[in-house]
């Protein structure tokens, strides 16, 4: 059996792609398995500080970026929605900036395919489609951004309605509220970390540290959470652990809601998949007789 030169050519791509993968995740794995010492939480807290990113003013100028649009604009809510710990400012930069390398692309690919000229491996079309692509993104990034903090809202809900489950199993308990949060981390995922965080800044100033919290996480059940929180570190009685429940039940049926929802769209898709065997069954054995019948009766006239 001879095997064309060029398939041969595709086939030693693919086999080199694969064993650099290979490779690269056995040093992945290799690295993140040594021991290292673990970073204490103002250390980070110092580092996120040095390294946060500022805006350059002259670029701000330049594009035509100011706070009074950004604010107006709701792109620091959609922000702390989706979880993204961007500057409005830069944020509103990068896309401005974004758009603008993808209308240079769709220009530079319209171009080649008007004249004829084309970079190396690289068709006109591809950056044409390119351009497009990153133009569509951009231009609708707040649809992307909701999108992106609905689902993360989610994922906070269940996590805050675990962890009140949690607290409220301790009702009674004479440990300290810190201790009792301590105790359900385990059954958080998504606000783990910023949990962790709570939780080292406790001490210093636990009011500030709650409010930190919910600006960190930015959702309405993260606000109502923290607020319980702060109201049993102030004083732990009976009423707000009662509270704490009515909000328990109203997290189910949030998730309830949620769940169905998810369910409704999943059948409109499954819906919408099962047409199309159907219509391709109508292009292949039906659309011929509709020709032949427009032919015949075309033929009558």
């Amino acid at each position: 059996m001879i095997i064309d030169s060029r398939l041969l050519g595709w086939l030693q791509l693919l086999a080199h792609a694969a064993l650099f993968a290979a490779m690269f995740a056995a040093l992945l794995f290799l690295f993140r398995s040594l021991p290292r010492r673990r970073k204490r939480w103002p250390l980070v807290a110092l580092r996120r500080l040095a390294l946060r990113p500022t805006a350059p003013g002259f670029l701000l100028r330049a594009l035509g970026v100011s706070e009074r649009s950004v604010q107006a604009s709701g792109r620091e809510r959609l922000l702390l929605e989706s979880g993204l710990r961007l500057d409005p400012l830069v944020y509103e930069l990068l896309r401005r900036s974004g758009l603008l390398l993808g209308s240079a692309l769709a220009l530079s690919g319209y171009a080649g395919m008007q004249k004829g000229w084309r970079l190396p491996s690289v068709e006109p079309i591809y950056v044409l489609v390119a351009g497009l692509i990153v133009i569509v993104l951009l231009a609708f990034d707040r649809t992307l951004l909701e999108s992106s903090g609905k689902y993360r809202k989610q994922q906070i809900m269940k996590d805050i309605y675990a962890l009140s489950n949690q607290l409220l199993y301790y009702n009674g308990s004479r440990m300290s509220l810190h201790a009792k949060l301590s105790r359900c981390m385990p059954f958080c995922r998504t606000i783990r970390n910023d949990l962790q965080l709570l939780l080292n800044e406790w001490y210093e100033d636990a009011e500030q540290a709650i409010k930190r919290f919910k600006r960190r996480l930015g959702t309405e059940e993260a606000y109502s959470f923290a607020e319980t929180v702060n109201s049993l570190r102030l004083n732990e009685h009976g009423s707000y652990y009662a509270l704490l429940r009515d909000r328990i039940q109203d997290y189910k049926e949030k998730l309830d809601l949620a769940k169905d929802s998810r369910k409704e769209t999943t059948s409109y898709m499954l819906f919408v998949i099962a047409g199309i065997p159907i219509l391709n069954t109508f292009r292949i054995f039906i659309y011929p007789w509709v020709q032949e019948g427009q032919k015949l009766f075309d033929a009558l006239h």
